[in-house]
């Protein structure tokens, strides 16, 4: 993201500094206006700007390349025939692990249940390592279906060694399914996932097919909404164009199937990374398994309704990535793999560099400011324009493209929520720079999970399962401030042009900081509420 903007003239009249010890010696013709001679603190903190501005800008232009891939490859995004279909079907176990899931649980088993596949070929597992009243919830309701005479176990764990990745791994000793059906457990699984999914193993080759997620609470408010559309940019774009292109992609942790010798051929689950399912792609691909993209086969599934829930949830994934890059890429540079598999494995592992970029960014911001006072409309044109080009503008068009696809009759409404998607963005800046940085220093943090409260039970009374946010969003206002001062700065200055640009961070700062608050303040007053009918319940009673 680039600004343009001069010196603002009430900072020069009141002695505020500027960066640059002089900004003369103008060297102006007819043809370069705007190209000046900088002195050294304005090369200082010009060439750091622009620097970070053309790393981001390259994984801007990735996503040209990934809509180009879309493009190439879109026949992919329909129906994926196997290659033949077994004569008799395979034994499946289909595994739902879950923590503390007291309001989707019963959802969950019960459209489990449903699935069609032959009873004496399936196994259910219910690995359940909750620590709540989840636990003798879940056990009974297991209980009943298996008097009922549905294949089902029930497997509790005391501990959460290895969280997801280790009860997944417990679940394996006893597993007796040739292939392993994964959901957790805020996913609806379709009744005919198994019959449509299964025969693709039919090919010894193929390790995991992964089906399309979507939405059942993609309206409820303006997050969900982003969120959805954030996600069906990987799930429709990216996904297509790296199994479309014979590239490595990934596992989503969920709503997919895996081949049980694939897991234990690529090591089994792993817990050193908080994405055990990146990191079980990655190893088992570089085994030389085949992984399918199944779009039409699509898993209905929970968002996250409120904004901290939606933070933790997406530091979680950018530490896990950023660990499997540090654990993985150099094994991936240093294979006999395509260069092409390498690069699009380097994006998709890195991408989150970009956070403590932005940061840097937001720092230089108000400094390049200064410095750029006499620059003009040359340098806007060669050096800004494609900035802003790779990086802003590939935004839009990566996730335009993907609702098109999907909606191409609303489609359109999409661009009322890039103002937000962008916002989203911001708001996940400071979360995820520290996610960033405690996967590069090694410090290793619990399993986060990321609460869901079930499709018609999103209310702020199910206290038990909200995090407190902490520093977070005080620090996020303080950023908000922070542009908002500079927002004043552009108008004083007469620089309107910029005021869109710096509107998005203003946005996203005070949105994630004041609705994290406000979520909380609710949830206290509801917590007073509860504990006050409790009281008058118990003095009735007395």
């Amino acid at each position: 993201m680039t600004t343009l903007v001069p010196i603002p003239a009430f900072l020069l009249a009141t002695g505020v500094p500027s960066f640059s010890s002089r900004i003369s010696d103008v060297l102006f013709d007819d043809t370069f206006k705007g190209i000046h001679h900088l002195q050294f603190f304005d090369w200082a903190i010009m060439v750091p700007y622009f620097a970070v501005l053309a790393v981001l800008s390259v994984y801007g232009l990735h996503r040209y390349e990934t809509i180009r891939g879309y493009m190439k490859h879109r026949k992919h995004f329909g129906e994926i025939e196997p290659p033949m279909r077994f004569a008799e079907l395979p034994k499946v176990t289909i595994q739902l692990p879950i923590f503390n899931e007291r309001f989707v649980v019963e959802r969950l088993l019960e459209e489990t249940s449903k699935i069609d596949y032959p009873r004496h070929l399936l196994q259910i597992q219910v690995l359940d390592d909750s620590t709540d009243d989840t636990h003798p919830f879940t056990e009974e309701l297991v209980r009943e279906y298996r008097d009922a005479g549905l294949p089902i176990e029930y497997i509790h764990r005391t501990n959460r060694h290895g969280y997801k990745a280790g009860a997944l791994e417990n679940g394996l000793k006893t597993a007796t399914g040739e292939v392993v059906a994964v959901f957790d457990a805020d996913f609806v699984p379709p009744v005919d996932f198994l019959q449509r999914t299964v025969h693709h193993f039919t090919d010894s080759k193929v390790g995991m097919v992964q089906t399309r997620w979507t939405y059942l609470n993609r309206g409820h408010n303006v997050l969900t909404e982003v969120q959805a559309i954030l996600l069906d940019g990987h799930f429709v774009l990216e996904h297509v164009a790296r199994f479309g292109g014979g590239l490595f992609f990934n596992f989503n942790g969920t709503a997919g199937i895996l081949r049980k010798s694939m897991i234990a051929d690529a090591g089994g689950w792993q817990h050193d990374t908080l994405t055990e399912d990146s990191d079980l792609s990655y190893r088992a691909q570089l085994k030389g398994w085949k992984f399918v993209y199944a779009p039409a086969v699509e898993c209905p599934s929970e968002l996250p309704v409120e904004t901290y829930g939606f933070q933790v949830q997406q530091s979680r994934w950018a530490k896990g990535l950023t660990q499997v890059a540090i654990k993985l890429l150099p094994q991936i540079l240093r294979s006999k793999l395509p260069w092409r598999v390498k690069a699009e494995a380097f994006f998709h592992l890195t991408p989150n560099v970009g956070y403590p970029l932005m940061i840097v960014v937001s720092v230089l911001m108000l400094p390049v400011m200064i410095v750029r006072f006499y620059m003009g409309w040359f340098e806007m044109l060669v050096i800004d324009l494609p900035l802003i080009a790779a990086s802003f503008w590939s935004i839009s068009a990566f996730y335009v493209v993907a609702q098109r696809e999907l909606y191409p009759r609303n489609w359109r409404r999409t661009i009322l929520f890039l103002p937000a998607l962008m916002a989203a963005g911001v708001a996940l800046t400071i979360i995820n720079t520290k996610a960033f940085f405690e996967a590069l220093v090694g410090y290793q943090t619990a399993f986060a999970r990321t609460a869901k409260y079930g499709a018609q039970k999103t209310t702020l009374a199910n206290l038990q399962y909200r995090r407190r946010s902490g520093w977070l969003p005080y620090a996020e206002l303080a950023a908000g401030c922070g542009f908002l001062a500079i927002v004043i700065y552009a108008i004083q200055s007469y620089n309107y042009l910029a005021i869109p640009f710096l509107m998005l961070f203003v946005g996203g700062y005070f949105w994630a900081g004041v609705t994290t608050l406000w979520e909380e303040y609710q949830g206290k007053l509801a917590f007073e509420r509860q504990r006050a009918l409790s009281a008058q319940a118990d003095a009735a009673e007395a």
